[in-house]
């Protein structure tokens, strides 16, 4: 009983330690450029109603309940989820910032499988008429026992992928409405 104990004493510290020295804190961006004027660009990211057509968490599990409250694309604005698959969980996104046309933010909260808040942010800069910049960003802390996980599997690993989806769709999608 004791030696069990003592190893159990011996795990506890040895995840203290990881989680003292592991970073706590991330900033993940990706880039895009999109043959689409700024304005447009902005307008579709800024209202949460569109996020569905390009943001690829939603699509990745479809049969979440999706619920939208107040004047989309402006602050207060928000939209629960919720499903049934721990990966996307349970939470809320809600506009807390918007600089038409150049900043959006909102924050995340995930309230299931575990309590995480976030906070996502696009740019948009016109680097000439028609042709615009975006930058779509995550930033956040990591709480014990992500930031443990976080040294073996990175926070932009698990999320950059999506993110350059994302802009990618987002990028399909607007350069084909300008076409038509």
């Amino acid at each position: 009983m004791t030696l069990f104990f003592y190893l159990l004493i011996a795990f506890i510290t040895f995840i203290a330690f990881l989680h003292a020295w592991a970073k706590k804190r991330y900033d993940i961006s990706r880039t895009m450029v999109i043959n689409s004027p700024r304005d447009v660009v902005f307008s579709n990211v800024r209202q949460l109603k569109k996020h569905p057509l390009w943001v690829p968490w939603f699509s990745k599990y479809p049969g979440a309940i999706l619920k939208f409250k107040g004047d989309d694309g402006q602050p207060g604005a928000a939209i629960y989820w919720k499903s049934k698959n721990n990966e996307i969980g349970e939470g809320t996104q809600k506009i807390i910032k918007v600089k038409h046309p150049r900043v959006f933010e909102t924050r995340v909260l995930f309230v299931k499988p575990i309590k995480v808040s976030l906070l996502t942010y696009f740019a948009v800069k016109e680097l000439e008429p028609g042709k615009s910049k975006v930058v779509w960003g995550i930033r956040g802390s990591l709480p014990c026992p992500l930031s443990v996980i976080s040294l073996f599997y990175s926070p932009d690993k698990l999320m950059g992928q999506d993110l350059e989806k994302g802009l990618t769709k987002l990028k399909t999608r607007m350069e084909k409405s300008i076409k038509i």
